[in-house]
């Protein structure tokens, strides 16, 4: 009997890989990783500082140093020229896929042989992809004035998760 590979099962290891590549990655930056790279400047901080910055806790007057330590490197930076002067804005996103359901992509030919009259049988069964869409969002941007944090804006969930609505702490 012979059988054609289900595409589904395919796309379906292709997406799990890209997902454990993706948790390897997000690994390499954690928290131990950055407090090594920066060895220096975390052994100079007093162990509440250090508790603070392990807990992704940031505060207004740290430096971008400090903000590196608890969060890791922002998804982008941005530059703006303002009265007070030039400030630089770290924003972290969030990103991840987003499924929507199933489309129909084709039919699969399988050939099956009865088991009565030993014939083959031709049998077209249809084949489905999941459909996910990208989806990102910004969960928080540092703003740096002289280099030291001057603005923090945080995403907060809202009810149910949509409609969440920035807030400034």
């Amino acid at each position: 009997m012979l059988r054609s590979c289900n595409a589904s099962a395919v796309r379906g290891c292709a997406l799990g890989l890209g997902l454990l590549i993706a948790g390897l990655l997000a690994a390499c930056s954690s928290f131990e990783s950055r407090a090594k790279e920066k060895a220096a400047l975390f052994a100079t901080l007093d162990p509440a500082t250090q508790a603070r910055l392990q807990a992704t806790e940031i505060r207004l007057g740290d430096t971008p140093d400090l903000v590196y330590l608890a969060l890791g490197r922002p998804s982008e930076k941005r530059e703006r020229l303002t009265d007070a002067g030039r400030e630089t804005v770290w924003v972290y996103t969030a990103t991840w896929q987003e499924y929507q359901g199933t489309r129909l992509v084709g039919y699969r030919r399988e050939v099956v042989r009865n088991k009565n009259t030993q014939v083959d049988q031709v049998i077209y069964t249809p084949d489905y992809q999941p459909i996910y869409a990208a989806r990102a969002e910004d969960r928080m941007r540092v703003t740096f004035t002289n280099e030291r944090v001057s603005a923090l804006e945080q995403l907060q969930p809202g009810k149910g998760g949509a409609g969440s609505r920035p807030k400034q702490p």
